[in-house]
């Protein structure tokens, strides 16, 4: 198996270090394999070797990609340095431990130790309040860098999901890091999972060569695929649920609006962390063109997904205390007046908006 692809030629390389900025720097934005992504993947590979003991966090409530970038860092940090201690933390997800579990780390665990956070935006979204206690903090991200924090930073927003990055990370790491078997599992879940399954427009054609790359290695792409295909009964009742009409409503314009509640969770046994398989259904149809499931949480208030099949919602997102990508973004509604708020600002959108040659007519 490959243990890491050079992609630089030594002229390249000789020139990136010319450049260096001292281990501190933020790439944003652009063309994540540039020159200058490069320069901080090198830097970031560099502070990796230097430390002894690497803590990874991801965002609370993990999905595949904060779980798959994780976990896959983690591996990947294993195989290339067996020496190094390597922990993972956050809280454990039951739906994703077929993936992964977590570590525990003690607080004296963080002395001294590099910290890098993955797959999270913002500091308010980090799983475990003690990524700040290292001797180095990086952040490894590929959402809107809304909330820019770390040593080092490497943001790429065109990238599919985090895990692309992290398998970019090994193929531009001079051959320091190497993938193996349980990092390409890992890793390809990520990536499955943030493009729906290859089917969103966030797929290109360097994620499908980095899954190539996975592809090499000894593990069973069909079972992760069926894995994340599947749903439990509630979760499917929760589906059927989420499309009928006395749960969502359907504007004119194509803004879809789906209200679950706490007694809707309760009746069908839905946990904390399942609800989610739940959020595509209204995009199914036909006549949906953007759309917010809006989740009553236990306090009473709702968490908000947003997605759309062309036209940018990430705005609405931030005007209501959240953010993401264009076309997936999360917010939350504080009551039912909020929401129906969200849905006009989702409608008013769609009559601004001609449709995307990826919506169906």
């Amino acid at each position: 198996m490959a243990t890491g692809i050079t992609s630089e030629s030594e002229t390249a390389h000789n020139s990136l270090n010319e450049r260096r900025h001292g281990g501190h720097g933020i790439i944003i934005g652009g063309e994540f394999t540039s020159t200058e992504a490069i320069m901080i993947q090198e830097d970031i590979v560099a502070a990796i070797a230097a430390a002894d003991h690497v803590i990874i966090h991801r965002h609370q409530r993990p999905d595949p990609d904060a779980f798959g970038s994780q976990c896959g860092l983690a591996a990947i940090i294993k195989a290339s340095f067996p020496d190094k201690r390597v922990q993972v933390t956050g809280a454990d997800s039951p739906s994703l431990a077929w993936l992964a579990t977590m570590d525990h780390v003690e607080d004296a665990d963080y002395q001294n130790a590099l910290v890098i956070v993955v797959d999270t935006a913002d500091t308010p979204r980090i799983d475990d309040d003690r990524f700040n206690q290292g001797k180095q903090l990086i952040k490894i991200d590929h959402h809107p860098n809304d909330d820019p924090y770390g040593d080092l930073a490497w943001v790429a927003p065109d990238a599919s999901s985090t895990s692309e990055l992290l398998v970019d990370l090994v193929t531009h790491g001079d051959g320091q890091l190497k993938l193996d078997n349980t990092a390409a599992r890992l890793l390809y879940a990520g990536i499955v999972g943030d493009t729906g399954r290859f089917m969103y427009n966030n797929t290109t054609a360097h994620t499908l060569r980095d899954v190539a790359l996975l592809y090499g290695f000894d593990f069973d792409p069909s079972a992760v695929n069926q894995k994340m295909n599947e749903v439990t009964l509630g979760q499917a009742r929760l589906q059927g649920l989420a499309i009928d009409e006395q749960h969502m409503r359907i504007s004119a314009h194509g803004a879809a609006v789906v209200v679950i509640s706490q007694a809707d969770l309760q009746h069908l046994g839905i946990a904390a962390d399942q609800y989610q398989a739940a959020v595509g259904s209204a995009g199914r149809l036909n006549e949906v063109r953007a759309w917010a499931m809006c989740t009553e949480q236990p306090e009473g208030n709702y968490r908000v997904s947003l997605r759309s099949k062309g036209a940018v919602i990430n705005d609405i997102a931030r005007a209501h205390n959240g953010g993401g990508h264009p076309l997936a973004s999360g917010a939350k509604a504080a009551d039912r007046a909020e929401i129906d708020q969200i849905y006009d600002e989702l409608d008013a959108l769609l009559a601004a908006t001609p449709k995307a040659p990826s919506e169906s007519e």
